[in-house]
């Protein structure tokens, strides 16, 4: 049987970033529903701001093509995004953009598998409104298949414990039950 294969980021490169912490958390969850996961770090991947005339002269950077192989590896996406603004990141929205542009089928990379989006913010909504700014993108925008249900965790201070699990019994719940539809929609992927 094939085993679902999920691919986990997180749109901060901050140190002690909690949408890392958040990203890690994922990593375990779907580790151990049998995943098999890559777990990527965009400090990892540098890229240039996106700019048309600078891919029609030089092409696209290497690190967006090694990117849009890890996202077309995997049947599975588990995003983590800070909130900046009331959206999400300029580090996330210019990394999609990048990936987006590698068509040599003439599809998007986001058409296929499955997505999952989460984020932890010190304020009371917890990133919803980046969220809802990242789904429209991924949706929208990429054309990607996005689960309806989400992880916000307020109180970011506070949010882990000393273990990176959430410390709140009921927004662990609902990483847990998110980590499970993941794997359930990744497993078909896996299968088709």
């Amino acid at each position: 049987m094939n085993t679902a294969k999920i691919l986990v980021i997180s749109g901060s490169t901050r140190t002690q970033s909690y949408n890392t912490q958040l990203a890690a958390l994922m990593v375990k969850l779907a580790a151990q529903k049998g995943a098999e996961v890559t777990h990527l770090n965009l400090v990892d991947y540098p890229l240039p701001l996106y700019n048309g005339d600078l891919e029609a002269e030089e092409g696209l950077p290497k690190a967006a093509l090694q990117l849009h192989a890890h996202f077309q590896a995997n049947h599975g996406v588990f995003i983590a995004s800070p909130e900046y603004n009331a959206s999400f990141t300029p580090l996330l929205k210019n990394t999609l953009d990048w990936v987006s542009r590698h068509r040599p089928d003439g599809k998007s990379v986001f058409s296929t598998g499955v997505y999952a989006i989460g984020a932890v913010s010190p304020g009371a909504l917890g990133g919803m409104r980046g969220l809802i700014q990242l789904r429209s993108v991924l949706e929208v925008g990429l054309g990607a298949l996005v689960l309806p249900e989400m992880v916000s965790v307020g109180g970011a201070a506070s949010a882990f414990d000393v273990h990176g699990n959430l410390a709140s019994a009921s927004v662990g719940a609902r990483a847990q039950a998110l980590v499970d539809r993941l794997y359930k929609e990744a497993q078909y992927q896996a299968l088709a």
